[in-house]
Parts: structure tokens; sequence; C-alpha cells
């Protein structure tokens, strides 16, 4: 948009004095804040109106993509960069007196999500935007989110994230379009003289959804799309209702929206996620068709001017409440019906952990939501009848909905969707070829990869400033627009002085997150040292523990030696474990436990040092990820789906340290295997494993005398305070059989580290190699990823 500094700057002192009667001199930081995002949404309030009216004048077939998570991070710099008015806006306040990067610190971290499915769910909505796809996003408008991580005495603690106290500046209530949303009670069937079943519900529990809604912003074009998330509240009540029962009544309902991922180890904690799970369905559902209907058109043509996506299991239930509304509200006959909506579904497919593929109680579901199981009964009923009569019994019987006494969600979302994808090439052939291969026999043709990706916006624009800036020295800028244009920096990769310039950028990025180090947790880390990172979800098969072995080994050799020859390294973690997941928050404890042996210890003059950030999020990352040297992605091969920090930290120029799992088997084809440093098992290895069952980690504990070295640390002392969960580790290690054959790929990693060691110490050599990364990250840009989506399944 247009905008000069000098008007910038009246709108500005305008709207402090219209929120808070004062002026500049007279404002804290918070109002300043204030002010300048409500004048952010009033620039953008015009294109939102605009881009909605077209959509429903020109009758757009639009996409809503429904996710539990949308991991957004702040919105303010994004905001202003994708309007064309960062640079107006950071100078403007600086001639009043304020520094835009205070302001942003102002803006809470939303962590409305955990990792990286979140994460692309916000990469793909501001992806949506900026190539002008009609797409919206629909989650829950969660009151505490996650939560917030501390570390006491090293073990995680789970505290109320309140990101919403001081209100958000971003979002618009919308009551007029509340809908409601029905749980519990008795539903019967009457049918009526023409055919038609109509249901009765009785003593049903309503709870009103009420809207959110967010603009997102197209990067430097006219569209703003709508992130629409749902608040759970109260429903109007008649004057005759008791006050204490009625403020019961609204705790329960209200406690809906307040957490995401409730703890889900007692049946309270499920049910209340199932409870999540439909409330933001059905309300999303409810919304989608309500605006169909003001274009006038035939419900059967649904599916022609809407495409509903199913972000991993959690909005299945999208399949029968579609179906519930077509039913019973537009009297439409079941196999229209079911036409329809499985045209209007589709499904990504983000795991093949058994634990992450949602199953729920046939008497859970049954009570909680009666008439979406009735649908649900019916669709696996008529499922099993058809394909009785084309496949084997034992394949029905394996795929069907219902069994077991669970309903399955992903088998509900296969079966009532035109198309599953998975986000990885690796990832899509295991789901085909053995995960999912059930359903590619039965359903071969919906079957498609769509591999995922990032906003190179965020994750270097903003994130990375001033490598940003010498991108567009050294190339120009249209790489901004199209991400495959940082191929061109290819031409640079034998400039002596460009790649001097690279590292000197990567060494101010680590000083100043050194400064923050310092600053917030009171360690001193070493800039020149090599910053090793893996920041994720954590989980044991993203084997942060194999990380922590090395580590340990390397402090055992210093012990040893002070004056061994290792090159410097501060190895950071960032990483929240689920609140039930007991194993993943004991190797929380446990690295932390051994970060305050090294990071104390005086004798190996701080050659090591562990630092693991409290509560990592969105903002964390972009303080971490541009000064990132390593990027650790090492999980077992064949368990990440698709990986979405490597493509952010090799677009900040880090070297992955990688197995060929997910997206790093993509990377490597990108950027030369003689600029990654693979390691480990292959998926067809860790297969192997499990068919023929010769994998005895015993083995290797006891054939390996620096393993052994290692692993005796978790048990004999060593490491003090954490001797509990030292214990168990070892035990699930080297008597539990090692799930995820951490002793198994450990010397691969140890080599593999070494040759980190050996070529960090050419700076030239590494720089080549950081450049080359960055050079070939364009590809994995999200608006790439979403155009596909749009193209091949969503049809808009």
């Amino acid at each position: 948009m247009e905008l000069s500094k000098r008007k910038f700057k009246d709108d500005f002192k305008r709207m402090l004095t219209e929120l808070y009667s004062m002026d500049v001199a007279q404002s804290a930081v918070t109002e300043q804040y204030a002010a300048l995002g409500n004048l952010v949404r009033s620039y953008c309030s015009k294109k939102w109106n605009k881009t909605n009216q077209h959509y429903l004048d020109k009758k757009k077939k639009q996409a809503y993509y429904f996710s539990m998570e949308f991991l957004l991070g702040r919105m303010l710099k994004s905001n202003l960069l994708n309007l064309d008015i960062l640079d107006t806006v950071r100078t403007g306040l600086k001639e009043l007196g304020i520094d835009l990067s205070v302001l942003e610190q102002v803006e809470p971290d939303p962590g409305l999500g955990n990792g990286g499915l979140g994460r692309l769910a916000a990469c793909f909505i501001d992806s949506i935007a900026t190539c002008e796809i009609p797409g919206h996003g629909n989650g829950i408008r969660f009151k505490y989110g996650l939560f917030k991580q501390k570390f006491v005495n090293g073990y995680q603690v789970e505290l109320p994230e309140n990101w919403l106290q001081n209100g958000n500046v971003w979002e618009t209530r919308r009551l007029n379009m509340a809908v409601t949303v029905s749980f519990y009670g008795h539903v019967w069937m009457e049918k009526t003289k023409s055919g038609y079943l109509i249901p009765h519900y009785e003593h049903d529990q309503r709870v009103l959804a009420v809207p959110y809604d967010t603009p997102i912003i197209g990067f430097k074009n006219e569209t703003v799309n709508t992130l629409r998330l749902w608040s759970a509240e109260m429903p109007p009540q008649d004057e005759s209702s008791d006050y204490w029962s009625y403020i019961q009544q609204r705790d329960r309902i209200e406690t809906i929206s307040e957490v995401l991922y409730p703890d889900d180890s007692n049946y309270d904690g499920r049910l209340l996620r199932l409870k999540q799970e439909y409330f933001f369905v059905s309300a999303g559902v409810q919304s989608i068709v309500r605006h169909y209907r003001k274009m006038n058109l035939d419900m059967t043509h649904l599916a022609e001017k809407v495409a509903m996506h199913i972000n991993d299991t959690h909005p299945a239930l999208c399949v029968p409440e579609l179906m519930r509304l077509l039913l019973d509200d537009e009297k439409m006959d079941w196999e229209h019906a079911w036409n329809v909506t499985v045209n209007v579904m589709s499904y990504t497919n983000h795991t093949i952990m058994s634990e992450a593929l949602e199953k729920w109680p046939i008497e859970m579901i049954s009570t909680l939501l009666p008439r979406i199981y009735q649908i649900i009964q019916e669709i696996d009923r008529r499922y099993v009848l058809k394909m009785s009569t084309l496949f084997e019994k034992e394949i029905v019987e394996r795929t069907r909905i219902i069994e077991g006494g669970h309903v399955k969600m992903a088998h509900l979302a296969i079966i009532g969707s035109h198309s599953i994808n998975g986000v990885a090439k690796l990832h899509t052939a295991i789901l085909k070829e053995k995960v999912l291969h059930d359903f590619f026999i039965i359903f071969p043709s919906r079957f498609n990869n769509k591999t995922n990706g990032i906003t190179q916006r965020r994750w270097l624009m903003l994130a990375n400033e001033p490598l940003s800036n010498m991108i567009c020295d050294k190339i120009g800028n249209d790489w901004e627009a199209t991400p495959t244009e940082l191929k061109m920096l290819k031409a640079f990769r034998n400039d002596e002085t460009t790649l001097l310039k690279l590292g000197a950028i990567k060494r101010e990025n680590k000083a100043r997150f050194a400064d923050y180090v310092f600053k917030t947790m009171g360690i001193e880390i070493n800039p020149d040292a090599i910053f090793d990172v893996q920041i994720k979800r954590l989980h044991a098969y993203k084997r942060q523990l194999l990380n922590l072995l090395n580590i340990i080994r390397l402090y055992l050799n210093l012990k040893d030696d002070p004056t061994a020859d290792i090159y410097p390294r501060v190895f950071i973690f960032g990483a929240k474990a689920a609140p039930s997941y007991t194993y993943a928050k004991e190797i929380i404890k446990l690295i932390n436990s051994v970060a305050t042996l090294i990071n104390n210890d005086q004798e190996i003059q701080g050659k090591i040092k562990i630092v693991f950030v409290e509560n990592y999020g969105v903002s964390l990352a972009e303080r971490i990820i541009p000064a990132a040297d390593v990027s650790e992605q090492i999980s077992l091969a064949s368990k990440e789906a698709s990986g979405t920090s490597n493509m952010k930290l090799m677009l900040n120029g880090a070297v992955t340290l990688a197995t060929l799992d997910g997206a790093n088997v993509e990377i490597r084809e990108r950027v030369g295997s003689e600029n990654i440093i693979i390691f480990g098992l292959t998926e067809k290895e860790v297969y192997q494993y499990y068919h023929d069952g010769s994998y005895h980690a015993v083995s290797y504990y006891e054939n390996n005398p620096i393993l052994k070295r290692v692993l005796d640390t978790l048990t004999d002392g060593t490491i003090q305070g954490a001797e509990a969960e030292g214990w168990d580790i070892f035990d699930s290690l080297v008597k539990y059989g090692d799930e995820y054959f951490v002793l198994r790929d450990f010397e691969a990693y140890v080599e593999a580290q070494k040759k980190i060691d050996h070529l960090y110490r050419d700076q030239i050599k590494w720089q080549r190699m950081a450049l080359i990364n960055i050079a070939g990250a364009g590809v994995f840009s999200s608006d790439y990823t979403v155009r596909q989506y749009a193209n091949d399944i969503w049809d808009v």
C-alpha cells in the first residue's frame, strides 16, 4: 500500500489520542503497541472487506483449512512487511522516539500449536493469501494455548500461558455469526410420509460457538483472507435459570476452548479433547454451509464452491458433520450427500506413528455425539457392504472405521475424502507401501504427495534481515516473490568476499543470541563456537537422546584430556514435552542435569556448553535459527513425516546433519550429498529389523566400550540430580529394546559429528556449504506447496 512517512506519523498520533487520550510523550510501550496494531488493522480493513465481497460476488470457490493448531507467532512485523510499509513505519516511529523492535516484544506469542503441524498451518494460510488463493483457516481460539514451559530444578513444569490477558489487537469478535453446537442427549429418528428421516434431539447440551476473525494479509497484494478461531461460550438462558447452576454450566462450557491438548492420560482429558475436535469442526462446517447459502446455489453443487481440508486426524469429524447437515437440514438422500461430502473433503496425513492416528472408544463418541455416531455407523456399514463385493474380507475388516470397540479417525478421513496426501516423498511412499497400504489398494487414485514448505518471509526476511539484505544485494529482490530465484546465489559459491560476508552475518547473529542467552539464562557462550541446534517437539523418535549421548562422549573426552583438540561447541535445545509423556519429560530432565554438570565444570574450559531454552516457540525460533551452524535432523529413518525446521535452518545457512528421513531426502537432492551430512539407518534397514526381529540393543552396549562408558554415566552417579531418570532411560535403551535404534546409530552419529568438527575449521568451505543450502531452500517455500494443493486437490 502507498503510505508516506508523514501520513503514518499523523495516523499513529491520532490513533493514540482516540484510544487513550494521550500523545506520544505520555504513552507507554503497551499503549504504543496497541495503537500501532489497531492502525495496521485499519490499513488492511478495506482490503479485507473487498476480498470477502469479491469472493461472494464472483461466487469464487473457497478452500477452508481445518487445523487444531495455528502456531502464528507475533504478527505485527509480518503484517507490516506484507502491507509493504515496514520500512516506512520503522523510520516514522524512530522519528517519534519509538523503537519498533521494542514494540514487537510487547506482542504475546500465541501458543496455539505445539510444533511443525501448527507452524505448517500458519505458513500455509500466509502463503494462500500471498498466492491470491481464496482460502481461510478454521480452528479454536484457545484461551491459554498449549502451556508455558518452565524448568524447575531441571524438570518441565507446565504453567498457563494467558496470551489473551491484554486482549488481541488483530482479532474481530463476530457474535452475529455465532452458531450452536450440540453434545450429549438422546437422538431418535422419525420417518416422514415423504420418506425422510427427521432427527429429534432430547436433553442435548448446547454450546455457543463465537467466531473471532483475524486478517491474513497477502504479501504486497490486495488479498486479505481470514483465520477464524472459535470460542466456546454459554448460550443465552431464559430468566428462570438458577444463578449457581448457570455459573457451573458456563465454566464447563468455557473449558472447551481453554487449553490446547488437555492431558489425555485420563478419561476426562480424552473426552475434553474429543469435545474440542467436534466443537470447532461443527462450528466451522455450519459457518461454511451458511455462507454457501448466500450464493443461492443448490446444495448438490457444494463441492463446486467449497473445499474443506482435514489437517491431520483432529478435524476428521468434518466428514460426518457435513453429512449431518446435508441429511438432516438439507433433506438430501444418502447417496447424493455422500457424493458431495467426499468431493468436498481432502485429508493430509502427518504421521506414521500409531499413537497419533487417533481412535475413540465407541462408548465415548456415541455418548458425547449420538447423531454423529449414528452417521459414522452408517458410513461404516455401507463401506463394508460395498467393499466386500470388491476386496477380500480381511482387507475390508482392516480398513473399516469401527473396529475393536473404537472409531478410527484416520480411516474416517480417508474413506470420506477424495484426496489423501503425505507431506514428503518418503513419507508418502511409506504410507502407500506400508502404513496405509490396504487403503492404497482400495483407493490408489486418491493418494498423492505434497512436500511441506515454509514461508521465507517470516523465516528469512523477518527473522534474519541482515542475510535477507545481503541476498538482495547479490541477486536482487525477485526471490521475495519467487523463492526459487535463490538458486542464483550459487553463482557466488566461489566468491570469497561473499562467503566471508555470509560468515560475518552468521557471527553477528550468534553474538546476538549469545547476548540473549546471557541476559535471560546467565549462561556465557562463545559466539565463535559451533552452534549445534536441535529445536522440535520432545519425542523419543526425534532422538534428542542420541544428541545427548554424543555430548556426554565429548565431555568424557575432555575430562580425560582438557587439552583435547575439540572445536568449541554450543548445543542448543528447544522442546516441549506433552504433559502426560513421562519418558519425554525424563529426557528433558536428563538434558538439563547434563547441562548443569558441563556448564559448571571449569576443567573443560568452556569448550562445550548446553543451552536448553524454556518455552520454545515461534519467537524463540526466530532468534535461534539465524544463529545456527548445524541443523540436527536425526529422527529414526521412516518416523518423521517431513520436518520443517530442516527447511528453516537450511534457509538461514545451517548445514544439515541428518538421517534419510522425511524431507531430508529431498534436501539432499537439492544441495548435493557433499553439502549435507548424512548418517544412520535407512528406512529399508529399519523395516528389515522390524521384519526379522534381529536388533539386539544390549549387544551394542556390551561390544562398544565408548558407548558403554557413556551409558554407564546415566546410572553411576556422574550426572547428579537425575538418578531415577538416568536409570529409566538406561533401561529403555539397554534392557527394553531401544525402540528407536539410538544405540545402533550412535557410532555413525559420532563419525558424522567428527566430520562437522573437521569441516567447520575450513571456514571458506563451510560457508560455501551454507551458501549452497540457502540457494537450494527456495523450492521448499510453502507458496509452491499451497499452489499444488490449490491446483491438484482443492481446485481453487
